[in-house]
């Protein structure tokens, strides 16, 4: 049952309600045909970041794999020191661009290198192999943070929007049609009680 709107039942509030209604209906309708094109796009990239994110799990299980067999052949003491010793120029550019009224990131991984600032004869081959592993990882790292990001920020956005869309739907359209009905059956009753008087008042007249 829609909440009865307080208004004085005249003709200049029967006229504001339809015009408002109009308005929320029209609301109403965008915002489902963006709820709707935001669903489409979200379940897309859910997909397309799923498979994304087995690729890149089964290719970190294989660096930890190349670091668990560098940890078999050195002592945990030298592979830390090593590993401390090891460096690079980490950088990733951001930018954002807009997707159906979404703002969400998009990073650029440069070119990185590593430095190898370590003694090669105290480290095995198997740790240099294992960082060239995870520097060749790191643009699909980077893409994957990108991409959860912008589909945690549609999912944000998508229920805003369904909220708005309910809002209206369940609410505000609801309250409006029936306080234009309301305000209408008043009127009417109004103006047929005005001209039942307007009667009487001739036939008294015509009875003098």
């Amino acid at each position: 049952m829609p909440k009865a709107l307080n208004v004085n039942p005249n003709r200049m509030e029967l006229s504001k309600l339809k015009r408002q209604l109009v308005v929320a209906k029209r609301g109403h309708k965008l915002l489902k045909d963006k709820q709707d094109a935001l669903v489409k796009e979200f379940l897309a990239r859910a997909k397309a970041v799923w498979e994304l994110r087995q690729e890149v799990e089964k290719e970190i299980s294989g660096c930890y794999s190349g670091f668990l067999l560098a940890r078999a052949q050195t002592l945990p003491e030298m592979l830390e020191q090593t590993l401390m010793n090891a460096g690079g120029n980490m950088r990733v550019d951001v930018i954002y661009v807009n997707v159906m009224s979404v703002r969400v990131p998009s990073f650029k991984l440069p070119e990185q290198t590593i430095e190898l600032n370590y003694g090669l004869g105290t480290s095995p081959g198997s740790l240099d192999v294992a960082l060239e592993q995870f520097l060749k990882l790191m643009p699909k790292l980077v893409k994957l943070a990108a991409e959860e990001k912008a589909i945690k920020s549609m999912a944000l956005e998508i229920e805003r929007t369904r909220r708005r869309v309910n809002a209206l739907e369940h609410v505000m359209i609801p309250s409006f049609t029936e306080a234009v009905r309301s305000i209408s059956m008043k009127l009417d009753e109004m103006e047929r009680s005005t001209l039942s008087r307007l009667m009487v008042i001739k036939e008294i007249v015509r009875s003098h």
